[in-house]
């Protein structure tokens, strides 16, 4: 009559842990710097330090001036500060003249 009770032994269910993410990835504190950056305002040596605990903040600034970034570091008695900038027409110009040479060069004198 009730089939289902003649089989009365454990089932085994399996369960498979399922590796969802939630919300939002963590940013890199690469990432996190060069959102700062991107705001326009000047960031204080001290403010990368403390605030994302960077050994070296000169190192991670180098880094992204290598992967194209304009950044400009300003020197004063407060100490170092740094921001983004956009190139002028002379770095440009001399950028072009180092890679291509003096007849590609965008010079002023015409």
């Amino acid at each position: 009559m009730f089939k289902f009770l003649q089989n009365d032994s454990l089932r085994v269910v399996s369960k498979s842990k399922r590796k969802a993410t939630r919300g939002r990835k963590t940013l890199s504190k690469r990432v996190k710097v060069l959102n700062l950056l991107n705001k326009g305002e000047s960031v204080t040596w001290k403010t990368l330090r403390n605030k994302f605990d960077l050994v070296s903040p000169r190192a991670l600034v180098d880094t992204l001036r290598s992967e194209g970034n304009m950044i400009y570091v300003n020197k004063t008695a407060k100490g170092t500060s740094y921001r983004m900038g956009v190139p002028t027409k002379a770095i440009i110009a001399a950028g072009i003249k180092k890679l291509y040479g003096t007849k590609y060069a965008y010079s002023q004198t015409a």
